[in-house]
């Protein structure tokens, strides 16, 4: 066979595997057989068609016309192909957590429902076992009662702890020498669980001589082991009654009282000393400690400018003065050396009220050296427009005061520069001569 005819059909060849691929089988072995029996001109077959395309090939060739005619680069626009996808994806979620919190309400709320319904068939069955339980016998229930108004009242009665003290009674001199020994389990009136107690010493119904412990802190077994000195005739001393006041002091608020301890003199033997333990009880209800009211101020010294300066806060609970219930406030400031006035000053008058608020501010020169010899006197005065001015009530402090006036000078000369602030309870005013 010549060289032409043979390239000729290897050429055909091809093409027939070509169109094997594109039309199907039989019609490549058509053409096949058509190309081996011809020898000399072979017949070309017939051009066929391509069989049309998917309608998913035609929907991918516009998808990526449309892409490409988008100015973006590829990696942009599948970025924002992908957050698309993740902001569907959170919407779809939210939407589920909705549907099922609503499912979730309804529930509750249909066994909510049914909380409160009683199952006939089951109350039934129960008997009179059930009719028992809910209805018990007369005289059973009048012994729990008892029982349980028994457990109330011991809860109800709260340990305060215990007090120590000593009497020592001297005939000749005519004074009674009462020692705060210590105390013992009292009450944690602080967040911490613990207090910070000191004991207040007086002899009633006079009440003229007031003494105060040191305060101990963050305890609650505190030891004293304080004598004060008290001037009772032995003719007066089965009218007196010595009481020991338990507090847990506070520099911010007023002073908690714990408890107190009285001891009628004309009950004990004064012919020896007497020491024992008490059991603390509770504060009274109606105590008169604090009648007149209470007062918070600052105090800041500068001993370099020689310069004392008192902040008068704020006043509460004063005493009614006036005739309506009420009073006119205002608060007096007075320095003392040697007994002797040196300077006074006053704030604003507050008018019907009992809890003034002030916030004023006094300064008073006062070197160094004579700190520790000046007295301040802070008294709370109800304003009279017509007759005079009657005071309420009054606060001395100096190294000459004591309890917690002499504590407040105290820790205002052991922080110089930093004002300290504390309330106080006002004081009965010295009878005038």
């Amino acid at each position: 066979m010549p060289l032409v005819d043979m390239e000729n059909l290897a050429r055909f060849r091809r093409a027939a595997a070509e169109v094997a691929k594109a039309v199907g089988g039989s019609a490549a072995e058509a053409v096949t057989q058509a190309v081996d029996a011809g020898s000399g001109a072979v017949e070309t077959p017939e051009p066929t068609t391509a069989a049309p395309k998917n309608l998913g090939d035609k929907l991918k060739d516009k998808f990526m016309e449309e892409l490409k005619k988008i100015p973006l680069p590829m990696w942009a626009i599948v970025a924002i192909a992908i957050a698309a996808l993740l902001l569907i994806c959170c919407i779809c979620i939210c939407i589920c957590k909705k549907c099922c919190c609503k499912k979730k309400k309804k529930g509750k709320d249909a066994k909510k429902g049914l909380k409160g319904t009683v199952d006939l068939k089951s109350v039934q069955l129960l008997g009179s076992s059930y009719k028992e339980k809910v209805q018990p016998d007369l005289d059973e229930l009048e012994v729990n009662m008892e029982e349980d108004e028994d457990a109330e009242s011991t809860k109800s009665e709260e340990k305060l702890g215990r007090l120590q003290f000593k009497l020592d009674y001297d005939f000749t001199k005519g004074e009674l020498q009462a020692t705060v020994v210590q105390a013992a389990d009292l009450p944690g009136l602080d967040m911490s669980g613990t207090s910070d107690p000191y004991v207040k010493v007086f002899i009633l119904p006079d009440k003229k001589k007031k003494f105060e412990t040191k305060v101990h802190r963050k305890t609650l077994n505190p030891v004293f082991n304080e004598t004060f000195t008290f001037k009772v005739p032995f003719a007066e001393v089965c009218g007196k009654t010595l009481t020991f006041l338990i507090y847990d002091f506070d520099r911010f608020s007023k002073h908690d009282q714990i408890g107190q301890v009285q001891v009628a003199l004309g009950s004990v033997d004064l012919g020896q000393v007497l020491e024992e333990w008490r059991d603390v009880q509770s504060p009274d209800s109606d105590d008169k400690d604090n009648k007149l009211g209470d007062i918070c101020f600052s105090l800041r010294y500068v001993p370099t400018a020689g310069k004392l300066t008192t902040v008068i806060l704020e006043a509460k609970n004063l005493k009614k003065m006036d005739v309506g219930g009420l009073s006119d406030p205002y608060v007096k400031i007075s320095l003392m050396l040697n007994g002797k006035r040196i300077k006074k000053k006053k704030t604003t008058i507050k008018k019907c009220t009992l809890n003034p608020y002030y916030n004023e501010s006094f300064g008073f020169e006062v070197p160094f050296e004579q700190i520790q010899k000046v007295t301040l006197i802070i008294t709370v005065v109800d304003y009279d427009r017509i007759g005079t001015s009657e005071p309420i009530g009054r606060v001395v402090l100096g190294c000459n005061a004591v309890g917690t006036e002499l504590r407040h000078w105290s820790d205002m000369l052991a922080n110089p520069r930093r004002p300290i602030a504390q309330w106080h309870t006002l004081q009965e005013m010295p009878e005038k001569n």
